[in-house]
């Protein structure tokens, strides 16, 4: 720890050090209890979305057997029925910290014959977009 001198300029900096410290502290309290209800808003929402996707998870774990049938999930020219074109974000800002917002992500459905693929694509694809957002949140959330 620094030694301080016992002179009167010391004193008088140190006097408006401490008068600076009272002045400034309730605001540094309250930046940082806002950012620690933030921190406790992510991890509830990571803890509902883990819930979500395992709940997802029980539900494909009753038609995983179909997904063994590998070109039913891809169109004609080769290229999969699902692929996400965009994922929408934004910057928040929380007691003067940026911080990521995740807004949703957009998909790109590839046109396919009703005719020429099993009946269980159209359910497939839904439930695939929906744990892929969940994903998609889950990281940033964790960012």
């Amino acid at each position: 720890m620094a030694k301080i001198r016992l002179t009167k300029n010391e004193l008088k900096k140190q006097k408006d050090s401490l008068r600076m410290y009272l002045r400034y502290l309730p605001t540094l309290q309250l930046k940082k209890q806002q950012l620690q209800m933030e921190i406790r808003l992510v991890e509830a929402r990571r803890q509902r979305l883990e819930a979500d996707r395992e709940e997802l998870e029980r539900g494909f774990r009753v038609w995983i057997g179909v997904f063994g049938e590998a070109d039913a999930m891809y169109g004609p020219d080769g290229k999969p029925l699902l692929a996400i074109r965009a994922v929408r974000t934004s910057t928040g800002n929380i007691a003067g910290v940026e911080i990521p917002v995740f807004e949703g992500a957009d998909f790109e459905l590839a046109e396919y014959d009703l005719f020429s693929v099993p009946l269980w694509v159209d359910a497939a694809l839904e439930a695939l977009r929906k744990a892929l957002l969940l994903e998609l949140e889950m990281k940033f959330l964790a960012e």
